[in-house]
């Protein structure tokens, strides 16, 4: 896994690093509204109860950094209520890529797909949709399909208001390797979705983008970054996406009333390979 890897000291300035800078104090302040969006969630759990029933595959959630499953249990709670066997990581708090941290996940990854004798998705917010993205590379065969929420695999750890966070607990060092930062971007195998947000006070959006492939998209919603995993609008796109065939797999459909409330954005790869 990529991530095992530490980064190597260079001073060599991170292309197009000046070109994708942190949220602004604005955005950081716009956080605040996490708890409006729980609240929103469930106001609008009648109409979240209208989605689809999901076939019962299993799901595994990760959370982001510093977080732990508790801030997960809202999501998880609404995917068994959808059909699906949702699991938390259970190794407490991310505190980033510690020593065997990344063995567990591996771990877990394998035995729920036994389990179930079926491929799992995997649903990470934040950093943790940098562990199911990278599992998804190591283990496509118990992969069923990524779903990211606000993780930063497209650019600089530093176009991010929590590399210093990150530092501090993980005991690594925040620093520039290329070759890292490229095989980061390089999506999984499998269906992947990245949902982000515009107006994410913590991670700069342009850090969650996809390059445009024919079984990857970035579906834009309004949510802060600690509350999107509980944002209405962000938990109808998971549903949508899980329902998803992962064999006759096609992108996020934004006719109808959808189209007032999402938006899709397209990356060329020739792009993705500027940040």
């Amino acid at each position: 896994m990529a991530l095992n890897r530490r980064a190597k000291t260079t001073q060599t300035v991170p292309p197009g690093a000046d070109d994708i800078s942190p949220p602004g104090p604005w955005l950081m302040m716009l956080e605040a509204r996490a708890p409006w969006e729980y609240a929103a969630m469930v106001a609008a759990a009648p109409w979240l109860r209208q989605l689809p029933t999901g076939d019962g595959h299993p799901v595994i959630v990760f959370p982001g950094l510093g977080a732990t499953d508790i801030t997960t249990a809202p999501m998880r709670s609404f995917l068994s209520d959808r059909g699906y066997n949702p699991y938390p990581w259970k190794q407490g708090f991310n505190f980033g890529p510690r020593h065997g941290v990344l063995d567990a996940c591996r771990e877990l990854l394998r035995n729920v797909s036994r389990r179930h004798r079926e491929r799992v998705s995997l649903v990470g917010w934040s950093l943790g949709g940098v562990y199911a993205r990278e599992l998804a590379k190591e283990q496509p065969e118990h992969a069923r399909c990524v779903i990211t929420l606000g993780s930063p695999f497209a650019a600089h750890p530093r176009a991010t208001n929590a590399w210093r966070f990150y530092e501090m607990v993980s005991g690594q060092a925040v620093e520039h390797d290329e070759e890292l930062l490229a095989q980061l971007r390089v999506p999984p195998p499998v269906p992947t979705t990245s949902i982000y947000s515009k107006t994410d006070g913590v991670v700069a959006w342009q850090c969650s983008l996809n390059p445009d492939q024919p079984r990857t998209e970035n579906i834009e919603v309004h949510a802060s970054h600690i509350g999107m995993g509980m944002n209405p609008l962000a938990l109808y796109a998971i549903a949508d996406r899980l329902a998803q065939d992962p064999e006759h797999w096609t992108r996020f459909d934004l006719r109808g009333a959808r189209r007032w409330f999402y938006r899709m954005t397209h990356l060329s790869p020739m792009q993705a390979n500027t940040w």
